[in-house]
């Protein structure tokens, strides 16, 4: 059910182009489903006919084929008598419930499709409107607020707009058939059937008015509650930090009391309304009981036609009924979308032929000139005020001054990432304001004081400034799925363009292939020195390889010489119990495949316990569980429950405190008699404990080292069941590589000491030559770019995600880098040190650089500096150092 023909094939769009969005939400929903909308009307036509005859064959079944008057004699030729016609008339009668109901139910579906087309539509215009909000109507929208605008708020209009003509139409339709066929009977009974409806269409106008002004005011006030709620979530620490919990909650209260008499308003209101519809449709049939009783018992109308009458008053209220919620509805729907798409009409928004696409970005060359350019939020404030300046694209510039001098507003407008308010920039006489996005977008890169970092990885972020060219499938594609994406996109106005395809614009970078991607990026992550962060993250993932380039024998012989170096003490090896981990991986001495033999789910697993109890260890199991319960009660009784102390032990949580005091009070002592008289489940939980236990860590003198020996016996009693060869548990062997272990643990095979630092350091240094002599550093980096960054990098350090946005710019290979205060969190030495790398890297292109520290200057050939707005001073670094001035003053404060 599509507007476009099959054979059609899709046109590609990326949706930047969105027409702005109509105030009326008629004009919108015209606008874009005129003709679904007339084909609704058509199918609405199609079934008025339908609708008549329904009502009229009951009427000759009554008054013909039962009552036997004017029965004709025969039906297409067809000679009938009396039963024959009642069967045919019950036949035809069945036939048209059936096409109608059919009829009725494709103009339903078609409907739901078209309103859905449409919403998906008005969300997509209202998600590209938000990438043309100004910064500064940015700074002052919260997520919580324009959040629920495009999801809940626009929900109701779903259903509204593919009801927008189809449903007062056919709802029209159906009242204007049955009030024809009234008519038809009698004219008296017809005008009673009517005669309420004047005082209802002039009553409801004007108390629905009242609903869509308390409306209004609802929307408002839910917005200003998200709000609130959305800076609680963010400014959480602080609430806590000064006590002011309780303001938040009064705050929040009385927000929810307003809101709360709002809707006892509207309440009040809308159900009035209702109850108003209701009394006058009641009277209504008080006209036929009496007049059409009247006129039956003077013969004016047969008792079949005043049935069918009541038959067809009964099948009016509906369509009327529908027609006067459809209206509620409606003004309700149309207060919300006007509301909307007000607040996605801010004033000075990004112009929509500023986000046109654009294939081919050539590099900028010349310099870029600021002439008296000025900037300002509002009108009475200016953060930049008649600044001019000229910026070759070969230059390295240091924008310096004190806090609010606005030299990060100066940064912003030579990116291109805020506009002017007054005055002009421009690249060789291009006006900087004008050019497509693409431009600044490719050619540019910024970095501020606190970028953003997406979801995903690690990756994701540092090339995300090459996803800019779409390897789209050919829109001839005979892909039935894709054709079919493709043509819902374009009707719902949305991008052609796939977010599963590739997205990377090597040659944006001037990357011959993804080799070379690789390679650069390995090198920008020195520049900004995150490539060690990013080998320790490769060092805890986990790989699986073709083997393609021998990668197996190289870790292996990494391993080797990890062994060389007399490392035996932390080893895994088959006849040695390993007391750095757990009595449960010490069982399994292997990654488990199957669900089943998870670590945690041992305790239950019947293949385990059997051999428990084959090794006398089952019962033994039991005793040391109700010992590890004791002590860890009396360690962490009176230990709150948020306490780091159960993350650092690692083996209960104060959660299972709770459930093992039960426990411990339901036994006399520890004896294993008693404790087998405990329920299954009781059991399993003590047992547990003893598989969570790692003796080098937990240091509770349970696994000694006879206990040790007998689980090594459970362990050998687990391969020979299972095979060397099983898809249960891939068991460790050291001439083999192991993906369920990590690759720090695949190269050390062995798992690192508890307590011992120094040890600890040791070992890692060994790994790092041992991966470096082996060749396989660029590897484990390249592992660790496909570690996830978390919510908003909340899983990187803030040094961490500065430098990764550092490295996503150097990584477009901008021909002008314009970094705003971005090295905060680090210290002075790392800065300078990451600034000189960086300044190398981009030798030949311009580097615009806001400093934190005036200091840091000396690094850079020119200097801006900066005061309440203006341009103090500009000139060559050593030149201005020499002479008294602004420049001087800061180096010297």
């Amino acid at each position: 059910m599509t507007e476009d023909s099959p054979g059609a094939q899709p046109q590609t769009s990326s949706g930047a182009d969105a027409p702005e969005i109509d105030r009326s939400i008629y004009r919108y929903v015209l606008r874009y489903t005129l003709r679904g909308q007339l084909f609704l009307l058509l199918l609405t036509v199609l079934t008025m006919p339908l609708v008549y005859i329904s009502l009229d064959i009951p009427k000759r079944i009554i008054n013909q084929a039962i009552g036997g008057v004017d029965m004709p004699d025969q039906i297409l030729g067809f000679g009938v008598d009396q039963v024959s016609y009642l069967l045919a008339l019950s036949v035809a009668f069945l036939l048209v419930v059936v096409i109608s109901g059919a009829l009725k139910f494709y103009l339903n579906v078609y409907k739901g499709v078209l309103g859905e087309r449409m919403l998906r539509r008005f969300r997509f215009d209202l998600y590209t409107r938000i990438l043309r909000f100004p910064s500064a109507h940015i700074r002052r929208t919260t997520p919580a607020e324009i959040i629920p605008m495009i999801t809940a708020e626009t929900e109701p209009l779903g259903g509204l707009i593919g009801d927008a003509i189809a449903a007062p139409a056919f709802q029209g339709a159906l009242l204007l058939t049955y009030l024809s066929f009234i008519f038809q009977q009698d004219l008296w009974l017809g005008l009673a059937s009517i005669a309420l409806y004047p005082p209802q269409m002039y009553l409801i106008p004007k108390l629905q008015a009242k609903v869509n002004a308390l409306a209004k005011t609802r929307v408002q006030t839910v917005r200003l509650l998200a709000g609130h709620i959305g800076e609680t979530v963010q400014g959480a620490t602080d609430i806590h930090a000064n006590d002011s919990g309780r303001f938040e909650r009064a705050k929040t209260s009385n927000q929810l009391g307003r809101i709360f008499d709002i809707r006892e308003e509207l309440y009040r209101r809308k159900f009035f309304i209702k109850f108003l519809n209701n009394i006058l449709a009641q009277v209504t049939p008080f006209f036929f009981f009496s007049i059409g009783g009247y006129l039956v018992i003077q013969g004016d109308v047969s008792l079949g036609a005043l049935v069918a009458v009541l038959a067809a008053y009964k099948d009016i209220g509906p369509p009327w009924k529908e027609l006067l919620k459809f209206y509620q509805v409606f003004e309700d729907t149309r207060v919300k979308y006007e509301q909307v798409a007000k607040q996605f009409e801010p004033e000075n928004m990004i112009k929509a032929s500023i986000l046109e696409d654009q294939e081919v970005v050539e590099s900028l060359k010349g310099t870029l000139t600021a002439s008296n350019v000025s900037y300002g939020e509002d009108e009475n404030s200016q953060t930049v005020s008649g600044a001019s300046f000229s910026l070759p694209l070969d230059t390295h510039v240091a924008v310096v001054g004190g806090a609010g001098s606005g030299k990060s507003h100066l940064a912003g407008l030579a990116a291109r990432v805020l506009w002017p308010t007054a005055g002009r920039l421009s690249i060789n006489d291009l006006d900087w304001s004008e050019v497509p996005e693409a431009v600044p977008g490719r050619r540019v890169a910024w970095v501020g004081s606190s970028a953003h970092i997406f979801s995903g990885t690690i990756s994701h972020n540092l090339y995300y400034g090459l996803m800019n060219s779409p390897q789209n499938l050919d829109p001839k594609t005979e892909d039935k799925a894709e054709q079919r994406r493709l043509r819902e996109a374009l009707a719902s106005g949305n991008s052609t363009d796939s977010a599963a395809m590739p997205w990377l614009d090597l040659a944006a970078g001037n990357l011959s292939d993804e080799r070379a991607l690789l390679e650069k990026a390995i090198k920008v992550l020195a520049v900004v020195q995150l490539d060690e962060d990013g080998y320790r993250f490769g060092l805890g993932m986990h790989a699986t390889f073709s083997d393609q380039d021998g990668m197996r024998a190289r870790f292996l012989k990494a391993r080797e010489q990890i062994r060389a170096k007399g490392l035996e003490f932390v080893a895994f090896d088959p006849d040695i119990y390993n007391v750095n981990i757990t009595v449960a991986e010490n069982i399994l001495f292997g990654n488990p495949d199957d669900p089943a033999f998870y670590p945690d789910r041992l305790p239950s697993n019947p293949l385990v316990t059997q051999l428990l109890r084959d090794a006398g260890l089952f019962d033994d199991f039991l005793a040391m569980g109700h010992k590890v319960a004791a002590t860890m009660v009396e360690i962490f009784s009176g230990v709150s429950a948020d306490s780091e102390l159960f993350e650092q032990f690692s083996l209960v949580s104060s959660d299972d405190l709770v459930v093992l005091e039960r426990i411990l009070r339901d036994t006399t002592d520890a004896a294993v008699s008693d404790l087998a008289q405990l329920q299954e489940a009781d059991q399993e939980i003590l047992r547990a404990l003893v598989y969570r236990l790692a003796p080098a860590r937990h240091r509770l003198g349970i696994i000694d080292e006879s206990v040790q020996q007998r689980l090594l016996k459970v362990r050998g009693m687990l391969r020979d069941e299972l095979g060397s060869d099983n898809d249960s548990v891939n068991f460790l062997d050291a001439q083999a590589f192991n993906p369920g272990l990590n690759i720090e643990s695949n190269v050390l095979f062995g798992a690192m000491p508890f307590g011992k630092p120094a040890v600890r350091e040791t070992i890692c240094r060994e790994i790092d030559e041992a991966i470096t002599a082996a060749g396989l550093r660029e590897y484990v980096i390249e592992l660790g770019l496909t570690a996830d960054v978390g919510n908003a990098g909340g899983r990187l350090s803030s040094i961490q995600r500065q430098k990764l946005v550092i490295a996503r710019a150097l990584m477009k290979d901008p021909d002008l880098l314009v970094v705003d205060e971005a090295l905060g969190p680090l210290d002075f030495n790392a800065r300078s040190q990451i600034i000189k790398n960086v300044c190398e890297f981009m030798n030949g292109r311009g580097v615009l650089w806001v400093l934190e520290t005036p200091a840091l200057a000396r690094e850079f050939e020119d200097v801006i500096v900066m005061g309440s707005g203006r341009i103090l001073e500009q000139g060559k670094s050593e030149a201005l150092e020499q002479q008294d001035g602004p420049f001087k003053a800061l180096l010297t404060n």
